[in-house]
């Protein structure tokens, strides 16, 4: 099979995939990774160019910030970090050859990067089928688990629910759901949808538009129309200008329709431009503002290091948290065998900048304190709830009864 084929295979597979702890096929399996020199390669995946690029340029950048403060404190067990970039340009198959590429030709010890869950859905059977160790950084729809990926992002219960029982706790009765038409999107829904019918709430619509989409006259009209308490948006990449500025033409505002984005951080606000967001929602784990010296110190450096006027943002944060978590892995297991280091991955914690973050063994996802922000006025955000602290990872919604069969 072409590696354009299995991209495709890929993003047809359903969500749910089997535990990190159930299977290990040696199919395919590549080692060509060379740790002989005084440097080991590690591999970043980003779209620098396409309908993503506006969210993933910047993610690609805190991978780097990471990679070169490690090398700065001396590497990993005494080697020096070589960074092999790839531009997976918003396309899926295009991520799956990256990555193929990236593995077999480069020889890197890990992969840190993907963003869509098509994206990660494509390279998912390249990463299992090598052998190799991928590094995935952002939020997404739960409901998956792999042997060769870590999941630094957050899942549902990390993110989804806590909005919903945040919007809940504010009155909010009825709400419309929204996004761009592709995995991450119609699960998350899914989700909502079942989670409304548990707790007395109503679905007033439900829209999806096209990746990169910039017409939303029709779906707003819609939401305008539905009289909706709040709306449920998991629009991303350029389209959410697009969506915001209709959103404020027909006359829609946070005091009159809030709107609970899972996709807009900082920078996203700055490309859409504050003053067309203030006071929307937005839930996340981490945002620039929260105050600690670990975040205080990661604020400065990346400021540093790409620019006074830049911003960080949960992905950018998920994605530098995750280059720290490989090296102490490789550090416990005392290699950069990729088998090995996946072994050692139990309970190994990082003071990441949004809080302690500790990685489950069983299903490859992290520890991840839940928060609820209100855009503000300068493009920052003020967190107005938080979880009491770091919520176990729940990708399959076990402890939820209500969400049984929901993405099967």
């Amino acid at each position: 099979m072409s590696i354009t084929a299995v991209a495709v295979a890929g993003v047809l597979l359903s969500a749910c995939g089997s535990a990190a702890s159930d299977s290990d096929s040696a199919a395919g399996r590549v080692d060509c990774l060379d740790t002989s020199g005084d440097s080991v390669a590690v591999g970043s995946i980003n779209s620098l160019s396409g309908g993503t690029a506006v969210s993933e340029v910047v993610i690609h950048d805190a991978i780097t910030l990471a990679v070169e403060q490690i090398n700065a404190d001396g590497g990993v067990l005494g080697k020096q970090l070589r960074q092999v970039s790839e531009d997976g340009a918003s396309d899926p198959a295009i991520f799956a050859q990256k990555a193929q590429k990236l593995v077999a030709s480069d020889c890197v010890a890990a992969v840190f990067g993907g963003y869509t869950s098509a994206s990660r859905k494509a390279m998912l059977p390249v990463f299992e089928d090598t052998g190799a160790l991928l590094y995935y950084g952002q939020q997404y729809e739960g409901l998956e688990s792999s042997p060769n990926i870590f999941y630094t992002g957050a899942t549902t219960n990390q993110q989804i629910i806590p909005s919903l029982d945040y919007l809940r706790e504010q009155g909010v009765k009825s709400i419309y759901l929204v996004g761009s038409d592709y995995v991450f999107p119609r699960t998350s829904n899914a989700i909502v949808r079942a989670y409304a019918e548990e707790n007395g709430m109503t679905i007033a619509g439900e829209d999806y538009a096209p990746l990169g989409s910039t017409d939303f006259s029709t779906i707003v009209n819609k939401i305008r129309r539905s009289d909706a308490d709040a709306v449920f948006n998991v629009v991303v990449g350029d389209s959410l200008a697009a969506f915001f500025r209709e959103y404020n033409n027909v006359g829609l505002n946070a005091s009159t329709m809030p709107v609970m984005s899972m996709c807009v951080g900082e920078e996203e606000v700055r490309s859409i431009g504050a003053q067309n967001l203030v006071g929307q929602l937005s839930s996340w784990n981490y945002y620039q503002s929260l105050d600690n010296p670990v975040n205080d110190a990661f604020v400065a450096a990346f400021k540093k290091r790409f620019g006074s006027s830049s911003v960080t943002s949960d992905p950018m944060e998920s994605a530098y948290t995750a280059v720290h978590l490989w090296k102490q892995m490789v550090e416990k297991a005392d290699t950069f065998t990729p088998e090995e280091v996946s072994a050692a991955a139990a309970g190994v914690s990082y003071q990441a900048p949004e809080g302690l973050v500790t990685v489950d063994g069983e299903n490859h996802h992290v520890t991840k304190t839940a928060r609820i922000g209100r855009v503000t006025a300068d493009g920052q955000f003020d967190v107005v709830w938080s979880s009491d602290g770091p919520i176990e990872p729940d990708p399959f919604l076990d402890n939820y009864p209500w969400a049984e069969g929901v993405g099967a």
